[in-house]
């Protein structure tokens, strides 16, 4: 098997026993694991909960705190205590972690976002095992139902990697809820998740968790709108993960042959950004950059809405709605007063003002 850069995310009921503290048995089956993909030559990123689960028990809660602060407080201490089981237990192996806490605000921020990517690189560069996680104490959206599973799905498109493993205590996916149908059949593969598949998942999770199987699912889409392929699903043993690489896991496989070519500044447009303004174009532009992997240039664009500066995302529209969005190299202003205007005008602004109003490698097709 050629070398490949796989995603591995563990949730907390694959980690912790029913009194929410780490077990033993379980953890070490997992760094074992981990341990046989990097021996087989694969660079491993690892995206782990746990945090909460491992620490609400060194504070006298009973079960899994309910409250912001209680959870936060279950995270500070338990962080600790999950991060030094993982430098134990790799330790036997060699192999170096790196702790990194993220947020969604990581990815929603450019610069943090490329920061937190040069970052990564130079850590797989180097043979270290990245260890990440939602950064639970600061947290407060990124403590709702979940996140950790679109958390892999998002760290694995703009990493780019090969494969994104979800491991969970089902099996894979079924076409409706084998604890409530009996006659529920596991999907082995799927090209896609449908709007259908979302509606019928259950969106519990287990007591020590916080996601659910709809959770799995929307970060496999995510995924997989950015050209990575996923399975979800379960295993024991040393070969588990090599098991699912060699397409003999017990779970599901999601994948299409569409790999698509997406820059981390399109992953960035097309997941993280807030667009601020709207641009309408002809049938003649919007054939030239959906088709052709043209520039938008100022002779297709019939009006602008909105106020945005250089290097703000806009939305952009052609005949029947909205079909893209990227980024823009003039400002809503500069942009007006060439509306229309063949490239040859604009080109005499300025010699540093580029021609096209969004380069194609800062764009995205919605």
């Amino acid at each position: 098997m050629s070398r490949k850069r796989i995603v591995v995310k563990i949730g907390s009921s694959s980690l912790t026993n029913d009194r929410g503290e780490i077990d033993r048995e379980k953890f070490n089956d997992h760094v074992h694991a981990l341990a046989a993909l990097r021996q087989a030559g694969h660079e491993v990123i690892l995206v782990s909960s746990g945090a909460v689960a491992a620490g609400f028990a060194r504070l006298g809660y009973s079960s899994r705190p309910v409250t912001l602060k209680g959870k936060q407080a279950a995270a500070a201490v338990g962080q600790s205590l999950l991060i030094q089981s993982y430098i134990d237990g790799f330790s036997e192996f060699g192999i170096i972690p790196a702790q990194i806490l993220l947020t969604r605000d990581d990815f929603t921020n450019r610069e943090r976002y490329r920061n937190a990517y040069a970052a990564l690189m130079e850590l797989l560069e180097r043979r270290i095992l990245p260890i990440i996680n939602e950064n639970d104490t600061i947290s407060v959206r990124e403590l709702t139902f979940g996140d950790n599973d679109m958390l892999s799905a998002l760290v694995s498109g703009f990493i780019r990697a090969d494969q994104l493993i979800i491991l969970t205590d089902i099996n894979g996916l079924y076409d409706a809820n084998p604890h409530q149908n009996p006659d529920a059949k596991r999907l082995d593969s799927l090209t896609e998740i449908t709007d259908e598949m979302l509606g019928f998942a259950d969106s519990s999770g287990s007591k020590v968790g916080t996601g659910g199987m709809q959770s799995k699912l929307l970060a496999a889409k995510t995924a997989l709108s950015v050209g990575v392929p996923i399975f979800i699903g379960q295993g024991t043993g040393q070969r588990k993960l090599l098991d699912i690489m060699e397409g003999k896991g017990d779970g599901t496989y999601i994948a299409n042959d569409i790999r698509h070519s997406i820059n981390i500044s399109q992953q960035w447009i097309a997941i993280h950004s807030e667009s601020v303004g709207k641009i309408y174009i002809d049938r003649g532009a919007e054939e030239a950059i959906l088709f052709n992997s043209k520039n938008l240039l100022p002779a297709g664009i019939t009006h602008v809405k909105g106020s945005f500066q250089k290097g703000d995302v806009v939305e952009v529209f052609g005949a029947n709605g909205k079909i893209g969005k990227g980024e823009v190299t003039y400002s809503s202003a500069d942009l007006r007063k060439v509306i229309g205007k063949r490239s040859e005008i604009p080109r005499r602004r300025s010699a540093v003002t580029p021609v096209e109003v969004i380069h194609r490698d800062k764009w995205v097709k919605i």
